[in-house]
């Protein structure tokens, strides 16, 4: 089943093409995950969680690598849209086990979504997606239907996406009661051994009933995968090339310009790779805690964004690897151009007294400053917006309001890649009388501050699908904000905002999908709530030699999830 389209893969169909359907099981893959973890539990807030921990668990269906939003059968072998669009109906493969050799049955279906929805210890995001499934409804051993209180575009879809855990696994316990106690397995491995913020070892499992299902077949291929913590980027690197793991997806410039290199590169043990991807690239950025007084004024937001010289740093620090992003749902037709069109006008026009009218204007991209004359412009302008908000120079050299309080904040990082990032920004707002503070925090602090909304200012990612939907309530929805864990970390309460979220839920053709992303676009640009960063439209992957790979890519995919699913070992090539 495919949202808003018809799905590429016909009813019978062999495997996706994006997989080797011979490739040859056995080996060992080596990985680096970096920080720690304390927890082996997925569905919980509490805790650092391991990073391979979604090799235990399968869902109801499998999603597609190369469609926008197609899902096609795993656990279940079937899936029935009502008519009405207020229920959705799946039946499971009576095939389908777990680990332990028990059946999946539609208790089981059941007994997941009821824990992850009721559970006041599970992660709230399960809570946030599936607030519109009014009851589950067990029919028989191996059916169960969801109905919705109301029409959802892709609810159906997201359903597909439950992963669904034994449940006898609980007994009636907490999930929190379960931080140490894996999920009993459904999916193509079984964790076995770790140790507490330091490895693990996933064991590919030769009884997994679904490896020959054409939704799986030619994946997981690796009899074994191991896990290696690492607390610091340059260590990793360092321990990459020493041997110590296979696979290393670098994400900082000055690394892959640089670090890549070395006789077991030039002799070709090791060898470098971009991978072209159609994922959009969505926003990353520096945001802005609109829960702090200091960044409630628009003028504010704005003079912040003008001082950062994105230029300079792509050239001095990114090595010109980089593109600006713009968008909240950069690379991708999601984007908003130009002027708003008649469709975009549509949504836009019954909120315009809730509006700002830069909304209706051109679509808002990120300050240039190609050169030095650039950048004294840029910082000009927020100088004057600084000034129109009641901000003045006080004796010390620091902006203060009229309070006397200084405009003072701190840039929250776990990582010295972005402090070496925030350094020229500190630099620039102190031009302007602002003072910036730099943090850095271990890895498992900055995670825990961000689940409370404990910054003023942080690294913020919001990664954008082909087919954005339910999770847009959880990025910028006011419920959200007011929900420890949520992805809201802008703090954003808008309802110009909530009433524009709920076109993403009642969207009956794409085209009215992509002018409700084109519309929520333009209004999140023109509130400046963050300083955008930056993206690539392809993944860097470094690699061990002795891997084989399929010679076709996915089209929307992240780059050690592809390595985890479709690469196999070379018989025989590990020394």
């Amino acid at each position: 089943m495919a949202l808003g389209e018809t799905p590429r893969y016909a009813p019978g169909f062999s495997h996706f093409d994006y997989v080797n359907p011979n490739a040859p099981k056995g080996g060992r893959l080596l990985l680096p995950a970096m920080g720690s973890f304390d927890s082996l539990n997925p569905f919980t807030l509490k805790g650092d969680k391991e990073s391979g921990l979604g090799l235990l668990v399968d869902t109801l269906m499998e999603k597609s690598l190369d469609e926008p939003f197609a899902m096609y059968g795993l656990l279940a072998d079937d899936m029935a849209l009502a008519d009405d669009g207020l229920s959705v109906r799946f039946h499971l493969n009576p095939a389908a086990r777990f680990s332990d050799g028990s059946p999946v049955l539609a208790e089981d279906v059941k007994a997941s979504f009821d824990t992850l929805t009721r559970d006041k210890t599970a992660h709230p995001r399960y809570r946030m997606y599936f607030a519109d499934v009014k009851q589950v409804t067990v029919l028989d051993t191996h059916t169960v239907r969801f109905d919705f209180r109301r029409r959802n575009a892709e609810l159906h879809m997201i359903l597909g996406e439950l992963p669904v855990f034994a449940r006898h696994w609980l007994q009636g316990q907490p999930l929190a009661s379960r931080t140490l106690q894996p999920p009993l397995a459904s999916g193509p491995y079984l964790l076995a051994r770790y140790a507490l913020g330091k490895y693990s070892v996933y064991q590919r499992r030769p009884d997994y009933w679904a490896r020959e299902l054409p939704s799986r077949r030619g994946q997981y291929n690796f009899d074994r995968i191991e896990f290696r913590y690492m607390l610091d980027d340059t260590v990793r690197l360092e321990a990459f090339k020493a041997g110590e793991f296979d696979v290393s997806v670098e994400n900082v410039a000055k690394q892959w310009a640089r670090g890549y290199s070395g006789r077991a590169f030039a002799s070709g043990a090791l060898k470098k790779l971009e991978v072209p991807h159609g994922n959009g690239a969505g926003m990353q950025g520096f945001a802005m805690n609109l829960r702090r007084p200091l960044f409630t004024d628009r003028r504010v937001r704005q003079a912040l964004v003008l001082a950062f010289d994105f230029d300079w740093a792509n050239r001095q620090l990114f090595y010109r690897q980089y593109t600006r992003s713009d968008s909240y749902f950069s690379n991708s037709e999601l984007a908003a151009r130009g002027l708003p069109g008649a469709d975009e006008l549509a949504l836009l026009n019954p909120l315009k007294d809730k509006l700002d009218p830069a909304v209706f204007g051109p679509a808002i991209d990120a300050p240039k400053s190609p050169d030095a004359l650039s950048l004294r412009a840029n910082l000009r302008q927020a100088q004057k917006l600084l000034a129109e908000a009641g901000w003045r120079m006080g004796d010390d050299g620091w902006l203060v309001n009229a309070a006397g309080q200084r405009l003072e904040f701190e840039f929250l990082t776990y990582t010295r890649t972005f402090e070496r990032v925030a350094a020229p920004y500190q630099r620039n707002l102190e031009k302007l009388g602002v003072k910036l503070n730099v943090r850095m925090v271990d890895p498992a602090l900055f995670q825990k501050r961000l689940e409370q909304f404990d910054f003023d200012m942080t690294v913020a990612g919001f990664p954008q699908s082909a087919s954005p939907g339910n999770e847009q309530l959880d990025y910028f929805g006011s419920a959200a904000a007011r929900q420890p864990g949520s992805n809201n970390l802008l703090g954003l309460q808008d309802p110009a905002v909530d009433a524009l979220l709920q076109h993403f839920v009642t969207f009956r053709h794409r085209a009215e999908l992509v002018a409700a992303s084109r519309a929520l676009d333009r209004v999140l640009r023109a509130g400046y709530y963050l300083m955008p960063n930056w993206h690539l439209a392809y993944h860097r992957i470094a690699y061990r030699d002795i891997f084989g790979r399929p010679e076709r890519l996915p089209r929307y995919f992240q780059a050690q999830d592809w390595v985890e699913r479709t690469w196999w070992a070379k018989p025989g090539a590990r020394p």
